[in-house]
């Protein structure tokens, strides 16, 4: 519990020096990487050391929750690093601290016994998950600074953000990582998991295929006709939300209300 504890404090630390970075005149800086670094290094070492005592992994809930936050907060820390985009650490930063300590919170399940290919499915996943987010998270970004911009809202936190068209090009790279990731989780799926439509896997597995073909239908939408703006935004956040449903909407029913 003491390493949860320290890495919530350094992630809320991160946050806040982005928070006070953000408010200066030019909003750009490194000084949050100090506690960006070992707060993530200390999240990831919190699931080794119970996987360790558990003999595997927990996919669990909240400890898929916490798994999703974690990737998003190294996602976030190694975006920042370059420069870019370090603003999202202050959404980020907190709901990594947040996901961490609902972990430690609410225990731990025994490890389940899972073949290689099993594993696979299930990284895929999360790393789907966790990438997709971000791609939320821009996504609202550029919806923003776009309706800033419109307004001639120059406030310093646009000062902080690439320039619209590298940030719009960031939100596509990142979707399509994240697609790819994502049809390597179905593929695996079909190919790996016994029972795909079983029926406590039918509403997982059909609202993933939907939030599939939408954001196959956005990344088509950009290379044929150049979907960009409030388009990508509400095809962003449409797909998204369909996964967010199909994966811990599931698993928060079947595994925390119905004790499953």
């Amino acid at each position: 519990m003491t390493i949860v504890l320290i890495a919530t404090i350094l992630y809320f630390i991160a946050a806040g020096l982005l928070v006070a970075q953000l408010r200066k005149e030019h909003g750009r800086g490194l000084s949050w990487l100090l506690p960006a670094l070992p707060a993530v290094v200390l999240h990831l070492a919190a699931h080794a050391s119970t996987w360790r005592i558990a003999g595997g992994a927990d996919l669990h809930f909240f400890s898929a929750l916490s798994l999703v936050g974690l990737g998003m907060a190294a996602m976030t820390t190694a975006y920042g690093a370059t420069g870019r985009m370090a603003a999202l650490g202050v959404v980020v930063f907190p709901i990594a601290a947040a996901s961490l300590f609902a972990y430690a919170s609410h225990g731990h399940v025994d490890a389940e016994t899972l073949d290689w290919r099993l594993q696979a499915h299930a990284w895929c996943a999360l790393l789907a998950y966790a990438t997709l987010a971000i791609a939320a998270l821009l996504a609202i970004t550029l919806w923003l600074q776009e309706r800033a911009l419109r307004r001639r809202e120059f406030r310093g936190w646009l000062r902080a953000l690439p320039p619209l068209v590298e940030l719009e090009s960031l939100l596509f790279r990142t979707i399509t990582v994240g697609f790819i990731l994502l049809t390597a989780t179905l593929l695996t799926g079909v190919l790996f998991v016994e029972n795909l439509f079983a029926q406590h896997l039918v509403h997982k597995t059909v609202l993933s295929v939907l939030s599939w073909l939408a954001f196959g239908a956005l990344l088509l939408g950009r290379w044929r006709r150049g979907w960009r703006g409030v388009t990508a935004v509400r095809w962003t956040l449409t797909a998204m939300a369909l996964l967010v449903l199909a994966f811990f909407g599931s698993k928060f029913v079947l595994e925390v209300l119905l004790d499953r």
